[in-house]
């Protein structure tokens, strides 16, 4: 399956270092996706504990299958793995398997996200 031809939802929080290593992938290669953010709105957060089974984020759906309480890296496996991806060397815009410090948890809060290079389209879902 082509990548263009894959359905991606990933329900990610605001701030968050394990959400933001999922967005680095998507951004890395360049894939088209949805982001429901869980603390915007209660409602995908319900949505992502009905879908998943579980309470954890991030959780990604790709097409019918859904990866819960998964960092960026393992995201990024899985997509190899199941043959959408091929493995690169090319190193991600941010972390992408670790949560954040508390610094980093400030600058966000103050609008100082990171700069994210252009590569993945994201539908953000209010």
């Amino acid at each position: 399956m082509d990548k263009e031809q894959l359905k991606i939802t990933c329900y990610l929080k605001t701030y968050c270092g394990w959400s933001e290593g999922v967005r680095a992938i998507m951004r890395k290669h360049g894939l088209v996706f949805e982001e429901k953010d869980i603390i915007k709105n209660p409602a995908f957060r319900w949505e992502m504990e009905q879908k998943s089974g579980q309470q954890l984020s991030p959780c990604v759906m790709i097409n019918d299958e859904m990866l819960a309480d998964v960092s960026g890296d393992e995201v990024e496996q899985w997509l190899i793995e199941k043959g959408h991806l091929t493995a690169t060397e090319e190193a991600a815009d941010a972390p992408t398997g670790q949560g954040c410090s508390d610094e980093m948890h400030e600058r966000m809060a103050r609008g100082e996200l990171p700069n994210a290079p252009s590569g993945g389209v994201i539908k953000i879902i209010d």
